[in-house]
């Protein structure tokens, strides 16, 4: 069992930035692959980005690329959603998630899953 934490979410102007957070309680946190997805209020839950057990790739949606970021740190079992330029639709709960697959899209591939953290964008 693998308990993810995000924290880092809140309020912030548009072209702002903010930096996720997701701490992962097992020490084993470097077999799994790590994704982000997010929700917004009526919409589908979407796939942000990914990044594998190493960190040494990532895999991110169209919509993302240039603007947010992934990073983790295997030492802390935390992995990172770094989020700049933001636009008042980024505004959504957002997940991260683990994954035993490589990096992958799909919400099925995907094991275990945090209870999200709210961003909030202001125009």
């Amino acid at each position: 069992q693998v308990r993810l934490v995000e924290s880092g979410g809140g309020l912030v102007q548009a072209g702002g930035s903010l930096r996720l957070s997701c701490a992962a309680s097992a020490h084993i946190f470097k077999n799994y692959a790590m994704g982000w997805f997010r929700q917004a209020p009526g919409k589908e839950r979407e796939f942000v980005g990914a990044i594998s057990r190493s960190g040494d790739n990532t895999y991110y949606a169209d919509s993302m690329k240039g603007r947010f970021t992934i990073s983790r740190d295997n030492a802390k079992n935390t992995v990172y959603l770094q989020m700049n330029s933001l636009k008042p639709e980024d505004a959504a709960i957002y997940y991260c998630a683990a994954s035993l697959s490589a990096l992958r899209s799909t919400e099925a591939s995907y094991d275990f899953w945090g209870q999200g953290t709210q961003v909030t964008v202001s125009s």
